[in-house]
């Protein structure tokens, strides 16, 4: 494959604006070598300016489970965009939208729209704090909220004290207002509310991780959440940008059968234009403005193009409930890509839950951060080169999510697998 036209593009962005991308995770710089300009999607498909094909696992970082350019949703932003961009007042297609949210998710009572899933954590954060008249909140370690400044915050030097900042920017007064425990840690977590308790607003907390590579909450540790949070009075966010309607129509909290307080979502919501939700408890909810004294707004909230690509997307999901059909896909794919490992004796462990899944480099289990870290990363970084060059478009990185669509077929998949088995016999030879 030849990468010259996005390699000139490349080096043009790079001119024009920060690091040649608008988003880090598509700098490549994690596998080294340069991002690909895309020209188009269809289907499974992507083109890159080059006219490369690949199949595609990433998925647009995972809002599009139909595919690219699935025809309803093409249609339904082209009707609303003959109606107008964006108007600066309410439209039925937010309340239909907040309507399939409410009904999905029985943790959710009232939903407020806003542009991104960065926007819809800050904003849950705002209001739980002022729900609870506290400051604390907790995070974990590997988990990923979006560009928030609370949420851009490392661990101190034990599992209980208060947090420091992550990126340059962030001050050191808003990262003491952050505790970040391990992921699945249940004695940690235990610790810290023995310590802090009465003085924690929020644990936010993705029920599946997806940016330190696919990790599942575990059962205690799940229990743990709710448990420890309904004690000391504060609130449950679940962080379901990405698991929302990805791994079921009603997130991983129908599946685990919690109810958090809050719950943030994204992604899929939009169908593949920019949109964020958070929504929860009707009591907390209508702490906002102008319900409540809650401030919080958006020009561009509820956008009718994004309004409409969501609610055909959520549609057709409800309609077709592809899940049972993405998990097949994934159950085929994940035990391939083991089996391809396992010939070559390349030591994998795959994280996988729903049509969401990481292959690890490394033989150990990964359940937090700290396992996730000890990934053989130069390792991920050939083998994506390799499956790249043979047609197959991956995260470039070893800790983010690969997304499997309902436009995947098991053709696509074998195609997958059997590209996986050369690459590894290729790793084994170095």
């Amino acid at each position: 494959m030849q990468f010259e036209k996005s390699h000139a593009a490349f080096q043009k962005a790079k001119r024009l604006i920060p690091g040649g991308v608008n988003s880090p995770a598509r700098a490549f710089g994690a596998v080294g070598g340069q991002p690909l300009f895309i020209a188009r999607g269809e289907g499974a498909y992507l083109y890159d300016i080059d006219g490369n094909c690949f199949i595609d696992y990433v998925a647009s970082w995972g809002p599009m489970i139909l595919g690219h350019a699935h025809p309803e949703v093409v249609a339904a932003v082209e009707s609303a965009v003959r109606r107008g961009t964006s108007f600066g007042a309410p439209t039925e297609a937010e309340t239909e939208l907040a309507e399939l949210i409410v009904e999905a998710f029985p943790s959710i009572e009232r939903v407020r729209l806003v542009n991104s899933g960065t926007e819809a954590a800050m904003s849950a954060i705002r209001l739980a704090r002022a729900y609870t008249g506290r400051d604390l909140i907790v995070k974990f370690a590997g988990n990923y909220h979006g560009h928030v400044d609370s949420l851009l915050v490392a661990a101190g030097s034990s599992a209980t004290t208060l947090g420091v900042p992550s990126s340059p920017g962030v001050t050191a007064g808003t990262a003491k207002d952050t505790l970040v425990l391990e992921y699945n840690d249940v004695v940690g977590l235990e610790e810290a509310f023995a310590q802090w308790g009465s003085q924690i607003a929020a644990v936010i907390v993705e029920p599946v991780a997806g940016n330190m590579g696919v990790v599942k909450a575990q059962a205690d540790f799940r229990q743990a959440l709710r448990e420890l949070t309904s004690q000391h009075g504060a609130l449950l966010i679940f962080d379901e940008v990405i698991t929302g309607f990805r791994v079921c129509y009603g997130g991983a909290q129908t599946l685990f059968g919690i109810q958090p307080d809050l719950t943030i979502l994204g992604k899929i919501l939009g169908g593949g234009l920019p949109i964020g939700a958070y929504g929860g408890r009707a009591d907390i909810m209508d702490q906002m403005l102008p319900s409540g004294k809650v401030f919080q707004a958006g020009t561009l909230s509820g956008n009718p193009l994004a309004t409409a690509a969501g609610i055909a997307t959520l549609k057709v999901l409800r309609q077709t409930n592809p899940y049972p059909y993405l998990e097949q896909l994934s159950t085929r794919l994940a035990v391939g890509l083991e089996q391809a490992a396992k010939e070559a004796e390349i030591p994998v462990c795959i994280g996988w839950f729903g049509s969401m899944m990481t292959l690890f480099f490394t033989s150990e289990p990964v359940v937090d951060w700290p396992s996730a870290r000890r990934c053989n990363t130069q390792q991920y970084a050939q083998y994506f080169w390799g499956m790249l060059r043979r047609g197959v478009y991956l995260p470039c990185s070893q800790f983010e999510a690969l997304f499997i669509s309902a436009a995947h077929t098991p053709d696509h998949i074998d195609t997958t697998i059997t590209a996986a088995k050369q690459v590894m016999k290729e790793l084994k030879q170095r």
